[in-house]
């Protein structure tokens, strides 16, 4: 399986109607990051879920360590972000975010969004 890849959504003033995704696997979720961008993971399984932002960074060539986020069983929701680009930002500007392997990954979503600047 492969990272699901997220296409963030612009939040506004007018609101908008969120989209989510299901996870396929463990590899989780991905999406574009400018610095402005955050995560929401819902979680209806029995289980909780730990959700691992990966951090491709190095400070002085010594690995950051990736941080997790706990998402409750059942109801959990988590708002994670903003990600600071030069932290979470791998290559292709894509933040990656794999979850712990509980199951099935289709009770887990996530959507994207950015908030414009003022």
């Amino acid at each position: 399986m492969a990272v699901a890849t997220l296409t963030v959504q612009e939040t506004s003033l007018a609101g908008i109607t969120p989209t989510w995704a299901a996870a396929t696997a463990a590899d989780g979720f991905a999406f574009l990051n400018d610095g402005n961008t955050y995560l929401e993971i819902k979680n209806v399984n029995a289980v909780e879920l730990t959700a691992t932002l990966v951090t491709p960074a190095t400070v002085r060539g010594v690995a950051i360590e990736n941080p997790t986020v706990a998402v409750a069983a059942t109801s959990g929701v988590k708002r994670i972000g903003p990600f600071a680009p030069e932290v979470f930002n791998d290559a292709s500007s894509l933040v990656t975010v794999t979850l712990s392997a509980i199951t099935p990954f289709s009770n887990i979503t996530a959507g994207a969004f950015r908030v414009r600047p003022i």
